[in-house]
């Protein structure tokens, strides 16, 4: 039988042990996020990529809605995202961004939601869909561009003289100028009153002519002097859309490239607060690949074109009815090739060409716009200055460390 002077002597052992298991429970149920910019160039809208695996422990005990990833030094609430890259059911990739200062350094805990706590609402959102109702597009935007491509239904109009179709691989920029999503809503216009999103009203409009050029950042082989391009999408698998990214998936029938049958697989993701798409084409062939074209059109040619071989950025400003419109292209240098204006004659046919060797039949690369209306760019020295610090930002990625 336990006497009274050994049970209150159990229970202080007891109460202290709890009190342990307390301590150590609170430090791992923390992950301390530092991220380190290593360069002398402010950085906005950054997006920080996590992966489930890292924080599993965390992710049993709570689930990940439950996670959240706060600011250490204010204490604010950051806004996440999950993404289920496979369609497993499992989520695998963790997102949320912040600004860095040049050379700075910032600091976040993630940790389960306290009580009361919620988690915290985004005011702005990236979006990605498949768009039945005109033929069979596929469009995608964040808070200051966007963008469609189109599927096998628009290329079988053209093919059978019906009207409404599009025969073309190339990416058509819709220029707007809100912060807000537009692609339903313009949609939805153009239904009840053709054109309409033809027209701006005062949140942009589509003036941007993409016919069978490469539009902004499509893609072809360069072959013999000539430009091997396949016709629209066959199939589409959309990813994921929120609060920070969007992505989703085509895929090409083959086609044919000097003599080979070629088929491609390209995966787009758009963030939201850039200008830029990334772009990740991977191919299949028995034969060797040619070069790799990422094309702008250039349009009636009367545009100017820059290019920098040394920092991988290429663009294009021409004027677009009464405005200016950038285009451009970054590639990573280690899969630069060449880079020159093509003009010719026939239509849709002019383009200045970004030639990219593939790595392991992949290639990544990020193409989009800048648009003066919307007032984000006033000039193609401005233009030209954003590709430039986006590429040192591509080239020189935040250095990211977790503390468990």
């Amino acid at each position: 039988m336990m006497t009274m002077k050994k049970y209150f002597k159990y229970k202080i052992v007891l109460l202290f042990s709890l009190l342990i298991s307390l301590i150590g429970c609170k430090e791992s149920h923390e992950v301390v996020i530092s991220i380190k910019n290593p360069i002398s160039l402010d950085r906005e809208a950054e997006t920080i990529e996590l992966y489930a695996s890292d924080f599993k422990t965390l992710i049993d005990l709570y689930g990940h809605e439950q996670l959240a990833i706060v600011h250490k030094k204010s204490g604010q609430l950051m806004v996440n995202q999950w993404i289920d890259l496979n369609g497993d059911g499992t989520q695998d990739q963790w997102l949320f961004q912040t600004a860095i200062t040049s050379n700075g350094e910032e600091e976040f805990i993630v940790r389960p939601l306290k009580e009361g706590e919620t988690q915290p609402q985004p005011s702005k959102m990236t979006y990605s869909r498949f768009v039945p109702e005109r033929t069979d597009d596929y469009a995608w935007e964040n808070d200051r561009i966007a963008f469609r491509t189109f599927g096998p239904d628009a290329q079988k109009r053209v093919e059978n003289n019906q009207p409404g179709g599009t025969l073309t691989s190339g990416i058509d920029a819709w220029l707007k100028r809100v912060e807000y999503p537009i692609i339903n809503k313009w949609y939805k216009n153009n239904l009840e009153k053709k054109g309409a999103y033809h027209i701006d009203s005062g949140e942009g409009y589509d003036p941007y002519h993409v016919g069978s050029s490469r539009g902004v950042g499509g893609i072809g082989f360069w072959a013999e002097d000539s430009l091997y391009t396949s016709k629209n999408f066959t199939s589409y698998t959309t990813i994921t859309e929120g609060p920070i990214r969007t992505v989703f998936k085509l895929k090409y029938q083959p086609w044919d490239v000097n003599g080979a049958k070629v088929s491609e697989e390209k995966l787009i993701s758009l963030d939201l607060g850039s200008n830029l798409c990334h772009f990740q084409s991977t191919f299949k062939s028995e034969a060797k690949l040619p070069p790799v074209a990422i094309g702008i059109s250039l349009h009636d040619k009367s545009g100017k074109t820059y290019i920098s071989n040394q920092d991988g950025v290429f663009s294009y400003w021409e004027k677009i009815d009464e405005d200016m419109l950038g285009l451009g292209i970054v590639l990573p240098k280690e899969q630069l090739n060449d880079a020159f204006e093509r003009k010719v004659k026939h239509k849709d046919a002019s383009h200045l060409l970004v030639l990219a060797t593939p790595s392991e039949a992949t290639v990544n690369y990020y193409a989009g716009y800048g648009w003066e209306r919307s007032q984000q760019f006033s000039s193609d020295a401005e233009w030209n200055e954003y590709l430039a610090q986006f590429a040192k930002k591509v080239e020189t990625p935040l250095v990211v460390t977790l503390m468990m």
